[in-house]
């Protein structure tokens, strides 16, 4: 008669804390979306938003990263972490139509008007520079020089645009670069603009009102 051995208590032990790591990898794995891409990758991620023509998500590994955005026509469908399925596959790409393909610099512009915000920090820099204590105005002047020279294009850290693999097009990546540093010299020469004329309105009102610095 064949004997049943006691289980230990360290074998128990791992069992349950098995059985632990089963449960919580079962919940994550069900706590994902999955991005399936018509190149053949894939994207865990947490969906957003889906609209019209786009699909709004966070990356799962950063979801307190940049909001990212694709095409659907980019997908071949959606696995949401309760089981369900968007499916996408019917999508026609706009450039395997009889119409004329995407013109990627346009988008490349548009994008760069929605989502090209990095002008801020150098827009602040300039508006507050009009107002050093010994030479007012010139150190905004200079600054708004270099800034906006053709060689100062802003870097990719700041461009803020909605999808990697869209800046793999050369074309779109050229026109939304170029738009984007249009934006950031418009922005820094109106700051630059609004903090000089603080100073010299005052000053142009005073002496014409005929009570100049002079006696």
């Amino acid at each position: 008669m064949n004997r049943i051995l006691p289980i230990s208590k360290t074998t128990r032990m791992k069992n349950i804390l098995l059985i632990i790591l089963c449960i919580c990898s079962s919940s994550i794995i069900k706590a994902q979306d999955t991005l399936s891409m018509r190149s053949g990758e894939s994207i865990i991620a947490k969906v957003l938003e889906v609209t019209t023509n786009e699909v709004k998500y966070k990356k799962f590994d950063n979801l307190n990263g940049p909001d990212m955005i694709i095409l659907k026509s980019d997908l071949l469908q959606i696995r949401y972490e309760n089981g369900t399925k968007d499916d996408f596959s019917n999508i026609i790409k706009k450039e395997e139509t009889n119409n004329a393909a995407i013109d990627e610099a346009v988008q490349g512009k548009n994008d760069a008007q929605r989502f090209y915000n990095g002008y801020k920090t150098a827009g602040t820099i300039a508006f507050v520079s009009n107002f050093t204590p010994m030479f007012p105005i010139i150190p905004s002047l200079v600054f708004s020089l270099i800034s906006t020279s053709s060689s100062n294009i802003p870097k990719d850290i700041n461009l803020n645009y909605p999808s990697a693999s869209l800046m793999k097009n050369e074309k779109y990546a050229n026109s939304y670069r170029q738009e984007a540093m249009k934006i950031k010299k418009r922005k820094i020469w109106l700051n630059a603009g609004l903090g000089a004329g603080i100073i010299i309105i005052p000053v142009l009102i005073l002496l014409s009102s005929g009570d100049g610095l002079l006696p």
